[in-house]
């Protein structure tokens, strides 16, 4: 775990995007699997590659935010717009969590949407509705826990969490495939 720590502080956006790279694509790779219940790729191997850059990037882009928020958010406590009492422990995790995912969430999701209708050659923002609602139930409890650790782990913990949500959903969209055919 030192070495781990130790790599994430020496390179902060390498890593990130290192992280994001393997694991994003890993979570899109699973939901694939789970809902076709098999394993198979979510798109051809030279799109997946293109999809490890973009996840990657959008690791990039998920530090900056990581560390944007978080001045936001102090900012917001030093000029008294917030109680005090959400300064520090689980107060300031779900703060910051619930501000990240309300001012930086949905903006987020539509730059990997772009890259994905890039990579695959599609248009529009088809689904966008539920992916945003994972906002809510997902990624504010999720990233609760994600800001209550060192800033070295939350990043990794972040991408940890995409993979998490690749397999809750593509469980779900198979389950889903299983009732209609029933």
């Amino acid at each position: 775990m030192t070495s781990y720590r130790l790599w994430v502080l020496s390179h902060p956006f390498l890593s990130a995007a290192i992280q994001f790279g393997l694991l994003g694509t890993l979570g899109e790779m699973v939901a694939a699997s789970l809902k076709h219940r098999r394993p198979v790729l979510p798109c051809t191997p030279l799109q997946l590659g293109f999809k490890v850059i973009a996840w990657a990037l959008l690791g990039l882009v998920i530090k900056a935010g990581f560390v944007g928020m978080k001045g936001f958010t102090r900012a917001l406590m030093d000029h008294h717009l917030l109680p005090s009492i959400l300064a520090s422990g689980f107060g300031w995790a779900l703060t910051l969590s619930t501000l990240t995912n309300v001012f930086f969430g949905p903006q987020m999701m539509l730059f990997h949407r772009l890259e994905d209708n890039l990579i695959l050659g599609r248009q529009g923002f088809d689904g966008m509705m539920p992916a945003i609602r994972t906002l809510g139930w997902f990624w504010i409890p999720a990233h609760t826990l994600t800001f209550s650790l060192p800033a070295e782990f939350q990043l990794g913990l972040a991408a940890l969490w995409s993979l998490a949500l690749g397999i809750i959903l593509g469980l779900t969209a198979s389950r889903n495939q299983l009732r209609s055919i029933v």
